[in-house]
């Protein structure tokens, strides 16, 4: 970030004072972690580098503005008043929607998105506030912005760069639309061929010791993951009663999942009376069976009367009407653990009917699965009340129901194609990449306010035409855009060098999300903004 603020500004006393105003913004952010009594966690651990990167673009959408009231009064304390008049909506509706994005997390149910989402909401609003204030206060002990530090007022290429922007909205409005068109089709096509699953452990590094150790497990041992099988008899008599009815319909469950190479041989009462039975007939391979009904009887009177040993009560209650059979198995995902639940739970209705016994599965991977398929859906639902949320923030400013519904194309194209994106590089969906599409888009929607913003003072201060506010509005705020997609982009880029799954994805895909909103923005946007003058005019 040093980096690109000096590239942008060429001063020192720029970077010093904009860094002063971003650790007091940091420190405020873990403080108010503690006030609210949360601890450190995956997520919030990234907490101060999120407000290094999101905070940046305040100070920059300042700088940029102050110079160009600087250019053209040549007085610091009116270009100064000027920049906050003008600014404080943009920046304040723009930090909402950022805060939006990650308040949304408070519908998802689980508690550490709910505190991640808590801290960083209040934490961004708590930047603007400190950028509002600080910032001017530091530009007004700085000298004039002359020289090298406005030189990226002057940059040729990025000049260059914008006019053709202009030249194309102004003049290849269909092309635009094509492009997106095809743009949107092939974002649409990738995203059909996104795989829905999870894994326990999918986002350690492969050659992590928890990863190295559970594929050992797996292969020696058929498994590590406990699945639980809970049987009650619900005509009130113990396991053992009726000749071993429910022992020998356990035995055949162990078949049945036996055809199943994911799951380990199982740990249950059965299983126990086989191991007796050889004992008890000398130890021969051939009696690892379930006895006769008749010799069964004569252990079931002893088999109910110890059930207060520790190691058959962890598999019988005390009435003798509840036991479990426990499995161990593979980490095969979500997606194919649904699919085989869907299969394998008829099989256990028809073996224990509903009439006379109560079954249940449970166990760390039952957890697991409707965990991920909770988190899943949450986020989803937090993905569509942002959605509401900014738009409402959009009506509120704007009072157009038809610029707030076209002004949302240019965030959600970026998020349909790198939906996408992950689609034809197999990146899957799970908790940890549907994550970022909450984020990118309140982050994608700061540059729609942007935009709006000024084009909307453009249309009112200036009596301009929609033309000619377009081109003056991708001229002067869409420099800034470009500043604050670059710090961006690299900000989260640098997530893609963790080791940690999770953390890297939110690295790659939200700087790759951000980086085509910017030109979403910058094209998509105003050809949106003149169709929809143009139709009005008709």
């Amino acid at each position: 970030t040093i980096l690109i603020l000096y590239a942008f500004f060429r001063s020192f006393s720029v970077i010093i004072f904009s860094f002063v105003v971003l650790l007091i913004e940091v420190v405020w952010s873990l403080g108010i972690l503690v006030l609210l009594g949360y601890k450190i966690s995956i997520l919030t651990g990234m907490l101060p580098s999120l407000i290094v990167v999101i905070s940046i673009p305040n100070s920059i959408f300042i700088f940029n503005r102050y110079y160009f009231e600087f250019a053209r009064s040549r007085q610091k304390g009116l270009s100064l008043v000027r920049t906050i008049q003008g600014l404080w909506t943009t920046l304040l509706l723009a930090n909402v929607t950022t805060a939006i994005g990650f308040a949304v997390f408070r519908f998802t149910g689980s508690l550490m998105l709910i505190e991640f989402g808590t801290v960083a909401a209040i934490s961004i609003m708590a930047t603007f506030v400190l950028t509002m204030m600080l910032t001017p206060i530091l530009l007004s002990y700085l000298p004039s912005p002359t020289g090298l530090r406005a030189v990226h007022l002057k940059a040729k290429r990025t000049h260059a760069f914008l006019n053709l922007i202009v030249h194309l909205v102004l003049n290849k409005r269909k092309m635009i639309y094509w492009c997106m068109a095809i743009l949107t089709l092939a974002g649409l096509w990738g995203a059909s061929k996104i795989i829905v699953t999870g894994f326990v452990v999918d986002d350690l590094p492969k050659d992590h010791p928890i990863s190295i150790h559970m594929r050992f497990f797996e292969e020696k041992f058929g498994g590590v993951l406990p699945l639980e099988i809970l049987i009650e008899n619900k005509n009130g008599k113990a396991i053992a009663a009726n000749g071993g009815a429910l022992l020998y319909k356990i035995q055949a469950l162990d078949k049945v999942m036996s055809n199943y190479p994911e799951y380990s041989n199982p740990l249950s009462i059965p299983e126990g009376i086989k191991f007796l039975y050889q004992h008890y007939r000398g130890g021969e391979p051939k009696y690892h069976v379930l006895p006769a009904p008749q010799e069964l009887r004569k252990l079931s009177a002893g088999l109910h009367m110890n059930t207060s040993d520790n190691l058959l009560r962890s598999f019988i209650d005390s009435t003798g009407q509840v036991t479990r059979v426990s499995y161990r198995m593979k980490d095969i995902g979500s997606r194919e653990m649904n699919r085989q639940l869907e299969i394998i739970r008829p099989k256990i209705d028809s073996l224990f009917p509903t009439n006379q016994y109560n079954v249940a599965l449970t166990g760390m991977s039952m957890v697991f699965l409707k965990n991920n398929d909770y988190f899943l859906s949450n986020l989803m639902e937090s993905l569509l009340i942002e959605i509401l949320l900014i738009a409402v923030v959009g009506m509120i400013l704007f009072r157009s129901i038809r610029i707030i519904l076209f002004s949302k194309v240019p965030c959600l194209l970026p998020l349909l194609i790198t939906a996408g994106i992950m689609g034809f590089a197999g990146v899957v969906f799970k908790s940890s990449t549907i994550l970022i599409f909450t984020i990118a888009f309140g982050l994608a929607s700061d540059g729609t306010i942007y935009f709006l913003t000024r084009y909307r003072h453009e249309l009112k201060h200036t009596k301009a035409l929609p033309q000619q506010a377009i081109a003056t509005t991708i001229r002067e705020t869409g420099l800034s855009m470009m500043y604050t997609a670059l710090i961006l982009f690299f900000g989260f880029a640098i997530f893609a060098a963790s080791s940690f799954g999770g953390t890297r994805a939110l690295g790659l895909l939200v700087s790759t999300t951000l980086f085509i909103s910017m030109i979403s923005n910058l094209i998509l946007l105003p050809t949106i903004l003149l169709s929809i003058d143009k139709r009005s005019k008709k």
